[in-house]
């Protein structure tokens, strides 16, 4: 019981300083930012905020709430094998209430959804964390793909008021598939040779650093056992067409804030917010890049981005770029809040005691079994 409680003063520290080097980073970016708005009009930036179409943010919030259940329903796919009668409606509460805690307390509340599965479901947390780890592999290889198609289809990036970045964004769109390719092999490989890639890995950097190799180990066993979530070529295709579909659905959710601002023309009498689907993906991917720097409840680095993006790619006027930036986070982001804490209430949990249980129950998990030890 002493070394338990020992260890939640460092991971404290540890949090503490993370912390601290994102607001510097921050407060960095905002000086910067400042800066360059020294002539922001915030008449303007009020006037504008004050043109938005309702109806097209309600219809925003509604998609990505869709985009909740479909996340649902790819955590019922994975379930598959262990729980067949594992319900995707029992399932959208803890995915609600998990976001929930991920936009409240930042990184400390992403163990809280597949912590509450594994209660729900009655499994152990560490083949939910398994299961996690496998759908990070889904989210960025369904958002790769369909950027990618944004980039590559003919006359897709020839709308954009810079088409000079034309040749950066392929060179992007080539790398970030390469990473994509590069995750699949190697999901293979842990697939396949998981155990004694784990064992190598405890050997060889046994010596380096305290407890480097075992852990590393246990992460590809965590991995590994993700994958046997997989069990066909049909439930991979499944979960391929479940996460192209939930992102297209968080694309349009963009795609219909940007519409809320039609009504909103710039000095030559055009609409600066005039931006087509396949567009909208790259404002996408800045802001999942932005999101790295992100403080619990407050956010911060994918505001910025997604503004920088809409001001420097797309020529939006400070003052919209502004208000469209603060919008789509409002909606992707923090839109979740609300529902998510009445069903908590409603089930009698604290967000905070479920991150403390979260992260405790990741720490004294034991690594999965080997297949062969678990067969006997």
């Amino acid at each position: 019981m002493l070394v338990r409680r020992a260890q939640f003063p460092y991971m404290d520290k540890k949090r503490i300083l993370f912390t601290s080097g994102v607001v510097a980073v921050l407060g960095l970016l905002v000086y910067l930012q400042f800066r360059h708005w020294q002539r922001f009009d915030w008449a303007t930036f009020w006037a504008e905020a004050h043109e938005i179409r309702p109806w097209h943010i309600a219809h925003a919030v509604a998609l990505i709430y869709l985009g909740y259940v479909m996340r649902a329903i790819r955590w019922k796919l994975f379930l598959r094998p262990v729980r067949p009668r594992a319900s995707s409606l029992q399932l959208i509460a803890p995915t609600l209430i998990g976001f929930t805690g991920l936009a409240l307390l930042g990184r400390p509340g992403e163990f809280i959804r597949p912590y509450l599965i594994a209660r729900r479901e009655n499994l152990p947390f560490s083949s939910q964390i398994a299961v996690w780890a496998v759908e990070r592999i889904f989210d960025i290889g369904a958002f790769a793909v369909l950027l990618a198609l944004a980039i590559f289809l003919p006359g897709a990036l020839g709308s954009t008021p810079h088409p000079e970045f034309r040749n950066k964004l392929i060179y992007g769109g080539v790398l970030l598939l390469g990473i994509v390719f590069a995750l699949a092999i190697g999901a293979v490989v842990v697939a396949q040779k998981g155990e004694a890639l784990a064992n190598w890995f405890e050997q060889r950097f046994s010596h380096w650093t305290k407890n480097l190799g075992k852990r590393v180990a246990e992460r590809i066993r965590e991995f590994g056992s993700g994958l046997n979530t997989i069990h066909s070529p049909f439930s991979l295709l499944l979960l391929i067409v479940v996460s192209l579909l939930m992102w297209y659905l968080i694309a349009l959710a963009y795609h219909e804030v940007t519409i809320a601002y039609h009504g909103v023309l710039n000095a030559a009498g055009d609409q600066p917010l005039d931006i087509p689907v396949p567009q909208i993906l790259l404002l996408m991917g800045s802001s999942m890049v932005g999101s790295i720097l992100q403080l619990p409840g407050v956010g911060g680095g994918s505001q910025l981005a997604t503004i920088a993006a809409l001001e420097h790619i797309f020529d939006v006027p400070q003052e919209l770029a502004l208000s469209c930036g603060i919008m789509l986070w409002l909606v992707t982001f923090v839109a979740v809040i609300p529902l998510g804490l009445l069903l908590a209430r409603y089930e009698h949990l604290s967000l905070r005691r479920l991150s403390q249980e979260s992260h405790q129950a990741e720490h004294e998990a034991a690594p999965p079994l080997p297949p062969s030890e678990a067969e006997t």
